[in-house]
């Protein structure tokens, strides 16, 4: 029996391919559970039209995303934190800081996304690394500087 599976199976086929199963496994187990649904003919023309209308999204958010991290990797940021007279800074800088930074420059983020592992305990020049989307990353230059 011809199924079109909605999400991965282990040992069948990922999300979206249409698979050949055993009758008996795809009524009983697969179609009740909500893991695929039956393979007609309409189906089968509506699952493709549906990857090809996700394809073009898929396309837009990536160079939409691909601008992004060009946009970040132009765009060195400078946080303001309070520092000792030794020259180290007080507490850490955190990705909420440089999101407040980025903003101020005029490129919206997510807290979320900023990867900020540098241990930053001294004014400098850091990076930070930025999700844009799925496997594109953005490199953005975070200066830290005394108030």
């Amino acid at each position: 029996m011809e199924i079109i599976l909605k999400k991965d199976v282990a040992n069948v086929g990922y999300a979206d391919e249409i698979v050949e199963v055993k009758t008996g496994y795809a009524v009983n187990y697969l179609i009740p559970q909500g893991f695929a649904i039956l393979a007609t003919a309409s189906a089968k023309k509506v699952h493709a039209e549906n990857l090809r209308q996700r394809a073009h999204k898929e396309a837009k958010f990536r160079t939409d995303a691909e601008a992004l991290a060009a946009k970040l990797a132009a765009t060195p940021v400078k946080v303001a934190v309070k520092v000792s007279e030794s020259g180290k800074i007080y507490g850490s800088v955190t990705t909420a800081q440089i999101a407040e930074a980025l903003a101020a420059a005029g490129v919206e983020v997510d807290k979320k996304d900023i990867t900020f592992s540098a241990d930053a305990k001294a004014l400098g020049s850091y990076e930070a690394t930025v999700k844009c989307y799925k496997d594109i990353k953005g490199k953005v230059t975070v200066e830290i500087v005394a108030e």
